[in-house]
């Protein structure tokens, strides 16, 4: 969640379907009838002029709705965000590039209303148990969270308040912006695209279902609750609701705040490899992957610092909402093609892609074997030693340089240079969302601006402890 700026409030989301429905729909008449009326005309200018007109347009109709989808705020703008992280295979890059900007326009909801909800789901009675702070420390699309303490013993506490009436605006919220986009001729109806617009309708009742998220958050503390290197927030059930979770406060810095950027090199790089050895826990043991790669879900904790009393730098984990969990029938051919980039092997590697429907067995092999060189270039941070790395990419004592190496600019540079973009349209759903998190990870470690070689870690998941990259 974004923190909130005070001051910035609304009164209430409107979630009701028909005027929620009547405003987009203005506005996607509005928008189609001007891109109707730029494409009536824009034969009367040369081919060079047409399409950068046509691209401004786009850009100046993907502003416009943007617009209109930040006033209603709710689901809407969680819809048009996650069109942001994965519609670029399905919507123009004018279009995605403003729907990120949704992500600075939310507003707080106002305490009166907030108020109104925390009694309604906890009763008047237990909710004089606990002293909250009106003021929220973060604000998202789906609801804010505020701080509380338990009056009883003192416990510091979060409530992360569900606005009313996303949960059940959900299905008519995604239905209307699909419309809207294709009245507004940004995007056109497919069999992918709807396949695709299926999988954010699942993500985002996911996102709205609390019991849900308060259960896998559980879960993962569990799995986590020995390990030194990771805090998970312990829910608090007596508070929680299926629009309230209440959690242990835990606190930490932001990723990229200058008390965690002053840390010592050696203790930068041990958090980067614990959060890489997380990404290999949710994919090689527990099929269960946090897909959502914004820094707001993670803290750092320095050990050392006044008032603490543990040993160890830890990453706090915070949020759980966007947990997957994939079937053995996706990750085994993902794990193949890790193992085969790993070893080198380009043909199990296109053998893999085909299984996922990734590649198709009768494209040309020259872009076959080029894709399978794209695919396999991502795993460079965990080649063996013997690896040809960018000599800016390895200091001096041969440790990878995870923020100076700029993996994820040279393998998209990589890819669009190459014939695979007339041929690769849209990858299976379940591996846009894979690539977003590895992605995010492999940022969260080059922010981190930690240096060591990713390959023992790797090795360790792929083979068992006692593998050595010469047998």
């Amino acid at each position: 969640m974004s923190e909130s700026r005070k001051g910035r409030t609304v009164p209430r989301i409107r979630t009701g379907s028909f005027e929620r429905r009547l405003s987009m729909t203005r506005a996607g008449l509005y928008a189609g009838t001007r891109m109707a009326s730029h494409m009536a005309t824009s034969w009367l200018t040369s081919a060079d002029k047409r399409e950068q007109r046509h691209k401004d347009m786009l850009s100046k109709q993907a502003r416009f709705l943007v617009e209109e989808l930040g006033q209603l705020k709710g689901s809407v703008v969680k819809i048009g965000q996650m069109m942001a992280l994965y519609g670029e295979h399905f919507l123009p890059e004018e279009v995605t590039e403003a729907l990120h900007t949704l992500e600075d326009q939310t507003s707080a909801l106002e305490w009166k209303a907030v108020e109104k909800v925390l009694k309604e789901e906890l009763g008047s009675d237990r909710l004089a148990e606990l002293e909250v702070d009106p003021d929220p420390i973060g604000a998202a699309s789906l609801g804010q969270v505020h701080r509380a303490k338990r009056r009883s013993d003192g416990l510091e506490l979060v409530l992360k308040v569900q606005y009313p009436g996303v949960d059940r605006a959900v299905d008519s919220d995604l239905d209307a912006v699909a419309q809207l986009l294709a009245v507004a001729r940004l995007v056109s109806f497919g069999p992918e695209f709807r396949d695709w617009l299926e999988e954010v309708r699942e993500m985002m009742h996911r996102e709205v279902d609390y019991n849900l998220e308060a259960t896998t958050t559980e879960r993962f503390r569990e799995r986590l609750a020995d390990d030194p290197r990771f805090v998970v927030p312990r829910v608090l059930w007596e508070y929680s609701t299926a629009h309230i979770i209440a959690q242990t406060y835990e606190h930490g810095h932001s990723v990229s705040s200058e008390a965690v950027r002053g840390l010592p090199l050696d203790r930068r790089s041990e958090l980067g490899r614990a959060a890489l050895e997380l990404f290999f826990e949710e994919l090689f043991e527990w099929g269960e992957i946090q897909t959502d790669p914004n820094f707001g879900n993670y803290r750092i904790r320095i050990a050392g610092e006044a008032g603490s009393d543990y040993e160890h730098d830890q990453i706090v984990l915070l949020d759980f909402g966007a947990v997957q969990a994939y079937s053995d029938e996706f990750l085994n051919p993902v794990i193949q093609m890790i193992r085969a980039s790993y070893e080198q092997d380009v043909e199990a590697v296109i053998d893999g892609g085909i299984k996922l429907h990734f590649m198709k067995r009768e494209w040309p092999d020259e872009v076959l074997y080029k894709f399978g060189r794209v695919c396999m270039s991502v795993l460079e941070p965990l080649a063996p030693a013997e690896y040809d790395w960018p000599d800016y990419a390895v200091n001096g004592d041969g440790q990878y340089r995870w923020k100076e190496s700029d993996l994820p600019s040279r393998v998209a540079r990589e890819a669009a240079r190459s014939a695979i973009s007339r041929y690769f349209q849209v990858p299976p759903k379940e591996f846009v969302f894979l690539n977003r998190k590895l992605i995010g990870v492999y940022t969260f470690i080059a922010v981190l601006r930690a240096e060591f070689n990713g390959e023992p870690l790797l090795r360790k998941y792929l083979y068992g402890e006692g593998h050595s990259s010469a047998s």
